[in-house]
């Protein structure tokens, strides 16, 4: 599709009408290998969530009330429909913050596109094929609603992951469907009245659950518009950058409309996708590779660190600096804490975060030894990269430092097709799912030959 052709179209529209295409257009393999990591990724950190408290409350309330449909709840041998399957699996992918993330639109993609395509082509019985594009048109969209919101709804204190990820889960689960334009327009259009999702669980009074959620919700919703736009129920075709769409009510004056379009074709929003290392905040991720490499391959005696300084970006030391975190998800987000766990212990270990580990008093001691600042070269390239800085002084007086802009996993410095199997397997192995992950892991490697997604589906079952 030529954007040349659509000069009366608005930003939004020619966004959708490009999403369209990837139904059908050829694309790079390239392109396609790259979501058959995402989807590898995402099916790893799921399968181990759904394992987690939130993943089992979830999955057990569906469950419960028995729907009908042919999508899988992993780790579970029933199915139900789609926005159930989408919501149990988005908020287990999302379950401990392994789930991949792109620092330029400051989304989560993966927790929320893959759980929607999936349970999508498992209701229509799509192609892999088409699972595989669903994933591409997905995450392009998530990224670009972001980037087109700006900063200054993060600042507000909304979840962008889940403001633009229902839209974004209309259009891949569109694609999906193969849904004529009009009725992808009229999918985006009900998506944007499901926007929603506030950073109530960084306030400082314990993060509870709910942050899991959000991303399952928004899955859901994007599920559950498109499956109703094809079935003729009818939104807005301005609900993205008209009057009172979503850009203007989220951003205000500093939506970027134009971002939703200009590039498309060029720049693909899946290749600059940060897969995580470690079981943390992306703004941490550099911090605890730095110190992990600093400290050498065995833990520090705790006796042996006298104080750790971490510069990092302005926005990262206002909320990322609890010394006392309360719960699972407050040590996730916690500097300090995932300092003292980076120096002594395993942080690839999810047990290093559980509530009994968070509140070990030597880990909480060297916590308080921890300074946070604002690092100007981290601070002149953030969003775009989570750089980071960061002094161990030891009590022998020696100062190791190191830095960096681009911590592994992310675009500038990605992770192998090796690390992400060792990852999923290393998930899998964690989860409830009691299936040989080599199966799961052959089956994506060749998803774009496969008939049917719900034969594949079958394999995320017991």
């Amino acid at each position: 599709m030529k954007l040349e052709s659509l000069p009366s179209k608005s930003p939004a529209l020619r966004l959708i009408e490009f999403a369209h295409a990837l139904g059908s257009s050829p694309l790079p393999q390239p392109l396609l290998e790259q979501a058959k990591g995402c989807l590898l990724d995402g099916l790893g950190c799921g399968l181990f969530g759904a394992g987690q408290p939130w993943g089992q409350i979830m999955s057990d309330e569906i469950l419960a009330e028995r729907s009908q449909g042919a999508c899988t709840i992993y780790g579970h041998s029933r199915t139900t429909a789609a926005p159930q399957a989408a919501l149990c699996n988005g908020t287990a992918i999302h379950g401990f913050e392994l789930d991949d993330l792109i620092p330029s639109s400051i989304i989560h993609p993966g927790t929320v596109i893959v759980p929607a395509v999936v349970a999508t082509a498992e209701s229509a019985d799509a192609t892999g094929e088409r699972l595989l594009r669903g994933i591409v048109a997905g995450y392009e969209a998530m990224s670009r609603l972001s980037l087109a919101l700006g900063l200054e709804p993060s600042h507000r204190g909304f979840h962008k992951t889940s403001v633009v990820g229902p839209v974004a889960a209309a259009i891949a689960a569109g694609v999906v469907m193969d849904l004529p334009p009009d009725q992808l327009t009229c999918a985006v259009g009900l998506a944007c009245s499901t926007s929603s999702g506030i950073k109530s669980f960084a306030g400082g009074s314990g993060g509870g659950m709910v942050k899991r959620m959000h991303a399952g919700r928004a899955a859901a919703a994007g599920v559950r518009m498109s499956q109703l736009a094809r079935r003729g129920f009818t939104g807005p075709a301005a609900a993205v950058d008209g009057r009172y769409g979503l850009l203007e009510v989220f951003a205000g004056q500093s939506a970027e409309p134009d971002r939703l379009w200009q590039g498309l074709g060029e720049q693909w929003a899946i290749n600059e996708v940060w897969v995580k290392v470690y079981p943390v905040c992306g703004w941490i991720q550099g911090v605890v590779q730095l110190l992990l490499a600093l400290r050498g391959p065995q833990p520090l005696d705790a006796r042996r660190i006298k104080k750790v300084t971490v510069g990092t970006s302005e926005f990262a030391v206002k909320y990322n600096g609890n010394v006392s975190p309360s719960d699972t998800m407050e040590a996730q987000y916690s500097i300090p804490y995932c300092v003292a766990v980076a120096l002594t212990a395993d942080a690839s270990d999810p047990n290093a975060f559980s509530l009994e580990a968070i509140k070990d008093p030597v880990r909480r001691a060297i916590a308080g030894r921890v300074e946070l600042g604002v690092d100007p070269e981290s601070e002149a390239v953030y969003p775009k990269q989570f750089g980071s800085r960061v002094q161990l002084h030891l009590d022998s007086g020696e100062v190791k430092e190191a830095a960096t802009l681009n911590p592994h996993g992310t675009a500038a410095d990605p992770c192998t097709s090796a690390e992400r199997i060792a990852k999923f397997t290393r998930l899998a192995g964690l989860s409830p799912l009691k299936r040989d992950p080599a199966a799961i892991v052959a089956a994506v490697q060749t998803l774009e030959t496969a008939k049917s997604a719900r034969e594949f589906g079958k394999l995320l079952r017991d």
